[in-house]
């Protein structure tokens, strides 16, 4: 596996992971009719812009790493309830 899939695929740097998935697993079932998995899409990219910015807010604030790992997101989840996205 090369470097950049490894870092796409990574859990504690990629927070959309099973988003990402849903949408390729839609557009592969539709045969890439991209009209017919705009939902899926749609929470993607909610996802994206939710943790973009906690990075964001995290940056600002000086906590290191920039993104949360994957134990401290699920805990940030459990907190909510539910997926914000």
């Amino acid at each position: 596996m090369d470097k950049t899939v490894r870092k796409v695929r990574n859990q504690d740097s990629n927070p959309c992971i099973e988003e990402s998935d849903a949408s390729q697993k839609c557009l592969g079932a539709y045969n890439y009719d991209s009209r017919m998995c705009s939902a899926y899409f749609q929470r993607y990219k909610s996802c994206r812009k939710y943790w973009h910015s906690i990075m964001q807010q995290r940056r600002r604030d000086g906590v290191r790493p920039d993104m949360p790992t994957a134990a401290e997101r699920q805990e940030m989840l459990a907190a909510i309830g539910v997926k914000p996205y």
